[in-house]
Parts: C-alpha cells; sequence; structure tokens
C-alpha cells in the first residue's frame, strides 16, 4: 500500500523524506488514538472474520443469523473467535501510518487503539504492533461504532486526544478530537475533517481503481475462454455469422463466470496468499481490493453470466453450471488434492472446449476432448511443478493451501513429461480419425505440423520449468513468451494452408 503524507501545508512521499519522524507539534501529553478497520490495516476485521469462519466453521454457518438477531456486536465477538493470531500477522497495513505511530510512541506518547472490532481482534492486533499501549475495543454486547466509539473515547480522555481514521463513520471521534489524521483512500474527506478540528496530517493509501478490479478480475486468462471458438473452425462453421455470434455470447458468459470464480478463490485463500512469495501481491491479500468490493463483483459476475447463457439456451447454462460446481468444489476442496487438482484443472480447460459444440450446433470429436485434457493436464502439472520448485527455494516443505510437499517433484516431473507425450500422439489419433476424413480440409496434408509444434512448445514449456524460468501459470508465460507465440502463428498459418 502507498501513501504520501501531508503535514503543515506541504505534500511530499512519506517513505521518500525523513520529515515524518519531526512528530506531531501538540503537547506529547495528548494520546495519539488510531482506528483500527482501514486505518492501521488496510482491510475490514469483521470481513476478515467471516471469511475465516465460513472457511474454518462453516458448517455453523446457520448460526449467523441468530447472532444478528443478538446484534453487531454479537456477530463480532463469534466470528472473532477463528481469527488466529498469524492471521492477524498477516493483515495488509498502513505501513507509512504504523511508521509514524512508532515514532510517536518513541518520543513519548500514549498510542491508543480505538477500534469497532472485536476485543480479541483488538489484543492480537497489539501483539503484532507492541507500540499500541492501550485498547478500547468492542466488548459485552456494546457495539463501538460511530458515536458510541466517539462516547468512549471521550469518556477516556477528556482532556482531548489526537485521532486518526480512515471513513465518514468516525466523523463522530474527529468532532470531539484536538486534531484530526487521516489515513484512508478518499482525498476529499480532508475537506470534512477540516470543518470539524485541525487537520495535522493525512496518510492517503492507494484508492480502489480500475486497476485493482482489473487484476483482481484476471482479464489476461480470459484467453483460455477462446477454446469456445475451436470447435466452431474445426467443425466447418467458420463462415457461419451466427455461430460465430452465439460462440461470442457463449465466450462472454464464461469470461464473467471465471472472474468471479478468481474472486472467490482469493477470498477463500486470503490467509494462503498472503504467506505465498507471489501471490501476496493480489489485490485482495494486499488490501488493494476490499472485500466488500471483491463479494460484490462475484455476485455480479455471477448474475450477468446466467443471464447471458439463458440467452444462448439452456445448454450453455448447463454447461456454466458444471464449471461452476467443479470450480467451487476445487477452490474449498479439491485444490488441496494431490494430482486431483490438476485433473480437476484440466477438466475445467475442456469444459471452455466443450461449450463451443453446445452453442454452435458443430459435430463434437471424443479425440479432440481427449486431446485437450492430456494437453491442459500437462500444462496444469507444469504450474505445479514450478510451485514445488519454488517451494524449495524458498526453504519450504510444503506449499501453502495446497498439498504438495518438496519430495513429490520427481513424481509430478514424470507425470508431466507423460502427460505431454500422450498429448503428442493423441493430437496424431484426432488427425487420422477426425481431421483428415473431413471433407472441410483441402490440403489436409499440412495438419502434420500440428503434432510436432505442439511437441515442441510442451517441452520448452517443461525445460523452462526444470530450470525454474517458468511463470506459476504456463498460460499466462505463454501469452508473453515470444516463441510460444511463433509457435501458435505457425499452427494457424498450417491451418489456413489445409484449408484453403
Amino acid at each position: 500500500m502507498q501513501s504520501a503524507l501531508f503535514k503543515g501545508g506541504d505534500v511530499f512521499r512519506a517513505n521518500e523524506t525523513s520529515r515524518g519522524s519531526e512528530g506531531l507539534r501538540y503537547d506529547i501529553a495528548l494520546p495519539l488514538v488510531v482506528d483500527l478497520d482501514g486505518t492501521l490495516i488496510a482491510t475490514d476485521a469483521l470481513h476478515e472474520s467471516l471469511i475465516f469462519f465460513l472457511k474454518r466453521r462453516g458448517v455453523w454457518a446457520w448460526k449467523i443469523p441468530y447472532w444478528i438477531v443478538a446484534g453487531r456486536a454479537t456477530v463480532k465477538n463469534r466470528l472473532a473467535d477463528v481469527v488466529t493470531q498469524e492471521d492477524v500477522m498477516s493483515f495488509p497495513a498502513n505501513a507509512e501510518l504504523v511508521a509514524f505511530a512508532e515514532c510517536e510512541a518513541n518520543r513519548g506518547r500514549r498510542i491508543v487503539l480505538a477500534t469497532a472490532a472485536d476485543l480479541a481482534i483488538a489484543q492480537k492486533i497489539q501483539v503484532r504492533f507492541p507500540f499500541i499501549s492501550d485498547l478500547i475495543a468492542s466488548v459485552d454486547g456494546k457495539d463501538l461504532k460511530g458515536p458510541a466509539k466517539a462516547e468512549e473515547v471521550m469518556r477516556w480522555f477528556p482532556d482531548g486526544f489526537i485521532y486518526a481514521g480512515d471513513s465518514t463513520a468516525d466523523l463522530h471521534v474527529w468532532s470531539k478530537a484536538s486534531a484530526a489524521i487521516f489515513a484512508g483512500r478518499s482525498a476529499t474527506m480532508g475537506n470534512k475533517i477540516s470543518r470539524l478540528t485541525e487537520l495535522e496530517a493525512v496518510f492517503l493509501t492507494k484508492a480502489f481503481d480500475f486497476l485493482s478490479v482489473r487484476q483482481g478480475l484476471r482479464p489476461h486468462q480470459w484467453a483460455k475462454n477462446t477454446l469456445v471458438f475451436v470447435p466452431l473452425i474445426l467443425g466447418g462453421k467458420a463462415d457461419e455469422p451466427i455461430a460465430w455470434l452465439l460462440a461470442l455470447g457463449a465466450f462472454v458468459a464464461l469470461s464473467l463466470l471465471a472472474s468471479a470464480t478468481y474472486l472467490l478463490n482469493d477470498l477463500w485463500d486470503l490467509a494462503e496468499d498472503r504467506r505465498h512469495w507471489s501471490k501476496r501481491h493480489r489485490p485482495l491479500a494486499s488490501g488493494d481490493l476490499s472485500i466488500a468490493v471483491g463479494i460484490g463483483l462475484i455476485a455480479a459476475g455471477g448474475v450477468l453470466s446466467f443471464s447471458l447463457a439463458l440467452m444462448m439456451g439452456t445448454g450453455c447454462v448447463g454447461i456454466l453450471a458444471v464449471y461452476l460446481v467443479l470450480s467451487l468444489s476445487y477452490s474449498f476442496r479439491l485444490k488441496r488434492e494431490p494430482i486431483i487438482d490438476v485433473l480437476i484443472l484440466a477438466t475445467l480447460f475442456s469444459i471452455r472446449l466443450a461449450l463451443g459444440p453446445v452453442v454452435t450446433d458443430v459435430r463434437f470429436s471424443p479425440w479432440l476432448f481427449v486431446f485437450s485434457m492430456f494437453l491442459f493436464l500437462s500444462l496444469s502439472t507444469a504450474k505445479r511443478q514450478t510451485e514445488i520448485t519454488r517451494m524449495v527455494a524458498h526453504g519450504h516443505d510444503k506449499t501453502p493451501g495446497r498439498g504438495y510437499h518438496a519430495s513429490d517433484a520427481p513424481l509430478v516431473l514424470a507425470l508431466g513429461l507423460g502427460t505431454t507425450m500422450a498429448t503428442v500422439l493423441i493430437m496424431v489419433i484426432y488427425l487420422v480419425q477426425d481431421a483428415f476424413p473431413a471433407a472441410y480440409y483441402k490440403h489436409p496434408y499440412f495438419l502434420w505440423g500440428f503434432p510436432l509444434v505442439i511437441f515442441l512448445w510442451l517441452v520448452r514449456i517443461w525445460l523452462l520449468c526444470h530450470r525454474g524460468e517458468l511463470h506459476d501459470d504456463p498460460v499466462a508465460f505463454a501469452l508473453k513468451d515470444r516463441l510460444s507465440l511463433f509457435y501458435g502463428a505457425v499452427m494457424v498459418a498450417l491451418f489456413g494452408a489445409a484449408v484453403f
């Protein structure tokens, strides 16, 4: 989380200057009271607690409505029980505000955490940030939100205090404070605060923007969904506009659903992703995208996807439903099962291929589906092998959130190379059994170049994987790799020569 510090009318990067070390100009006897959600940490503790509860004690989710009836403080207390110290230690923090508060503590100022979160969460936060001397939190059925927090802080510090917050909910506290510090995403909050008290400093963190949303949706992964068009082209309907329109609708519907499942997977894996060497930079894990926004995007993507699929026909809805069930099964459980996880990934890829014949009504080739299964089984295994290799490089014996151990590397390597050779063999069978007899190809012998190109590309993927030079996702790597793009262009040229 990047932030800028505004102090005394000047604007500068807090991590590029030492001016922040001058500290607050107010009497050291005035305590610095700091909010938690969105201020000290770049996430919401209640939302985090809900995700962890559903993941770890989902069987008791039926109790949540009863807790809601009992009151918001009861909900926070019950959900806080599942949040571990390790979870709290990995919450994304406002690094500049943390450094500033720690500096003030070293100067002798009392630092107090005042939060609407449950006391159990606040106590774990205090362990993470030892410069916090006192806690004001929701406890015994009392929810410290808005006015309630303002009253409690005033009761503690009737002679004055400096308050650091991030949202309109903190305006009640700022109105009672001797001075204000804003540490949030909205650049316009300063004007509202200034009408209540003196604005001493602003730590402006990265706002939710299109880039964060785009990264969360992973539109680059939509390239996988172009498999929907493959049966249309190979089935001899490439010159039918209606078929292309139907395939395009299925492509968009599948892409929206896939993005929704990616976000859901990231929500479910928050704890593991924050301990991962690369996944910790994902928008939800890093705090660049809030959990509430993520849930909203998931709901919108799912509704839009199935609404569009319904226009494509009930067959399209059925295929997407199967895709959704497998995706959820993978996210919630099966990705932790070795070997089964890569089989599910390969199946999800092949479902994309199967969607094409369903919406365009072309003849379905069983060999093409089997070829897809083995091709993506090879690529999925390469992804796991890359994770195992990096896991060993980082000194770990087990990948967070996965079921593989360092000792599994030889087995995964053997499985990947075996499926690679099977992919080439099945392509040859497909050509002989389905492609060559089809009248669609005028010069089918050009298609013999396909097995050779596929062999060269897959073996290169595994060579780079073995050397530790492969990206976590082979498909994403291929979209940026010049040689992979060249191989793709060669296959397009061969197909064109075979047809025309």
